[in-house]
């Protein structure tokens, strides 16, 4: 048959015969196939005809179509192998195919709104994404997890009695960020007042990090950090959400809608995969540096003002203390006042077995007994079996 847009002209002699003449072995579940074959006929005002041939037996007549009109033709004495045809019959074909073609529509409406959850929470990833490639700031972003990170965790403190949640809490920031902070600097102050006066202390160390500093590989690095956060939590997530998808539909069994299952599971993975990528950006921010000169700069900096044993205790430093403390480590960018680094001495690996390969003829040997096979099948041997190489 020929493609769709071509014209199948008509050879010397075929138009004064009748024209192309289109055999259908069956009707097609779609109304739209059937039309196209039948229009490869009668092209450009030649004469032609189209004629199918359908058997009760199809898929199309057996799942779908109306059995009543059928059934009553059959009754007036048709015998087997004769040729039925009757308006009826294209009526019932045809309303076979609607039956097919709204399942399909059903069903492709179905798969779209499974699509548009994911759709949706791609659109948020790749928003971040987009904004910390084509900012010029991308610290910007990093300040605004910061200060959600920062909400959750204190909101989270709403109902603690015993002081334990906030000791948990004080260990964290302590851990992430060079503050120093003790119980008794925030605990008179109210959720809105801790969270502004953590928030403030951050962004006044980080701009004193500046200090030392490249500010052009700085915003590279910063862009980096979310980018990298958001790409391994995103796969992460697409693994879980294909997971559930294909998972999902057994809860029809239990009477539950599989979409809105789907729905809120869905929800529920995407607040933790926010929750992580959060997460992930506060812990690296001063952890990582532009350059080895510049990270231990900051290391310096971190011990001589976050060196606490726990929450409320040790010598904790205010933010104007932070200014000397990258006084004192500045000189450290000289080569002469960088210390050496030592790495741990590693022993070589050293090859127990001679160099072969896997389909080499080898001799083992083990007691009295002796084989001789291929070294992939030895070499399991000789290390699991007491076996032993006889060397040639």
């Amino acid at each position: 048959m020929a493609g769709r847009g071509t014209d199948i002209k008509l050879g010397e002699g075929v138009a004064a015969l009748g024209g192309l003449f289109v055999v259908g072995t069956e009707r097609h579940e779609s109304r739209r196939i059937d039309r196209q074959l039948r229009g490869r006929c009668a092209r450009q005002g030649d004469p032609g005809l189209s004629k199918c041939f359908v058997s009760l037996e199809d898929d199309l007549m057996r799942l779908f179509a109306n059995a009543g009109p059928i059934s009553r033709i059959l009754e007036k004495s048709m015998t087997e192998g004769e040729e039925l045809e009757h308006p009826a019959l294209n009526w019932s074909i045809e309303n076979a195919q609607k039956k097919v073609e709204q399942q399909n529509f059903s069903i492709r409406k179905r798969l779209l709104q499974f699509d548009d959850v994911l759709n949706t929470q791609r659109e948020v990833i790749y928003g971040i994404r987009n904004e910390a490639i084509q900012s010029d700031t991308p610290r910007d972003i990093i300040y605004a997890m910061i200060e959600e990170e920062l909400e959750v965790r204190l909101d989270s403190l709403a109902g603690d009695k015993d002081g334990d949640a906030m000791e948990h809490f004080l260990a964290w920031l302590n851990a992430y960020f060079p503050l120093a902070l003790k119980a008794e600097d925030i605990a008179k102050l109210d959720t809105d007042a801790q969270h502004a006066l953590i928030l403030e202390r951050i962004k006044e160390a980080y701009q004193q990090r500046e200090a030392f500093e490249d500010a052009e590989a700085l915003v590279g690095l910063e862009r980096y950090i979310v980018i990298r956060s958001l790409d391994r939590r995103w796969q992460d997530h697409l693994t879980e959400m294909e997971e559930l998808r294909r998972s999902v539909n057994l809860r029809s069994y239990g009477q539950k809608d599989p979409l809105s299952e789907y729905k809120s599971e869905a929800y529920v993975f995407f607040e933790e995969l926010m929750n992580n990528v959060r997460s992930e950006i506060c812990n690296a921010v001063f952890r990582t540096a532009t350059n080895q000169d510049a990270f231990q700069n900051m290391l310096a900096r971190m011990s001589q003002t976050a060196q606490v044993a726990g929450p409320g205790t040790g010598q904790a430093q205010s933010v104007g203390a932070l200014a000397g403390a990258v006084a004192q480590a500045a000189p450290a960018k000289a080569p002469a006042a960088r210390k050496p680094v030592e790495l741990p001495k590693v022993e070589p690996v050293r090859r127990e077995l001679p160099k072969l390969g896997r389909n080499d003829m080898v001799t083992i040997r083990k007691g009295g007994e002796t084989q001789e096979l291929k070294f992939k099948k030895a070499e399991a041997m000789i290390l699991n079996d007491g076996w032993n190489l006889v060397q040639k």
